[in-house]
């Protein structure tokens, strides 16, 4: 069952949980670290950052340049035979020997390799919570596999993506592609994604009460534990209270008072 710490009140609550990052440098990128970073924060504190790869490979020198700023420490991992993943090894391991100390609360899993799906639901066991945080080749097992999956291409920075805009425009081969990187600039992180209408529906009706309205905590929390790598960003909207105010055409909405305090909250209904 997801902790309900971890789920949409996130957006009102106070980051309570101590966590281990394990970064995949093998399939991660250092262009998104800010982000990831930032995503992390939201859920809890990052009190162990560790990334696993080979240091001396030319394609470990964009990770090279943000270890220290982000005070993440490197775990050097020499490529025993070619062909084979050293690095996997030493990361599941590390996870493992993290676990058994029982100081935290969750791991943050960050690849987009399927080979790390046995270890989120070896985790998961233990009673933490696994956040994963993998491209959107990632496949669906390790998605699945993960209380909470966030597509790393909506924690891509603005900047990154008007850059490449500007060079799409100077060698004039790909328009579609500028197109795509000019609404990027102006808001929108990733690709739009068809709205799951349906799912969505699904899920408000099952964190629905007696009365057919359902608290915005509740809802999200449906949400995740039906399709882990559900994010409203995908859809558009910077959150899930965005998302509902935004689909008028689905979903009803009010903000009610909390008893005995001043705090509004939102519920929602199908229409």
């Amino acid at each position: 069952m997801v902790n309900p710490r971890l789920v949409a009140k996130i957006e009102a609550e106070e980051p309570t949980l101590r966590l281990a990052v394990l970064i995949d440098a093998d399939n991660a990128q250092a262009a998104v670290i800010e982000g990831l970073l930032g995503e992390i924060a939201r859920f809890g504190e990052a009190t162990v950052k560790r990334i696993y790869g080979d240091f001396t490979s030319p394609n470990s020198a964009q990770w090279k340049k943000v270890l220290n700023r982000y005070a993440i420490k490197p775990v050097q991992q020499f490529a025993y035979t070619t062909g084979k993943n050293a690095t996997d090894s030493t990361l599941i391991i590390d996870a493992m020997d993290l676990l058994y100390t029982r100081r935290f609360d969750g791991f943050c899993l960050v690849s987009s390799d399927s080979d790390f799906t046995g270890l989120a639901l070896r985790i998961r066991e233990e009673g933490l919570n696994v956040l994963g945080f993998g491209e959107k080749k990632t496949p669906e097992a390790f998605r699945n596999a993960c209380h909470k999956f966030v597509f790393t291409e909506v924690l891509r920075p603005v900047s990154n993506v008007a850059e490449s805009e500007s060079a799409t425009e100077a060698s004039g081969k790909d328009a579609k592609a500028a197109g795509a990187a000019t609404q990027a600039k102006n808001g929108s992180r990733a690709a739009q994604q068809d709205f799951p209408t349906a799912f969505v529906l699904e899920a408000l009706d099952k964190a629905s009460d007696d009365t057919c309205w359902a608290h915005l905590g509740t809802f999200g929390s449906y949400l995740t534990k039906i399709q882990p790598d559900f994010d409203s960003r995908l859809y558009g909207f910077k959150k899930l209270s965005d998302l509902v105010k935004g689909k008028r055409d689905i979903f009803q909405f009010e903000e009610r008072t909390s008893p005995g305090s001043e705090t509004k909250v939102l519920y929602v209904r199908a229409k």
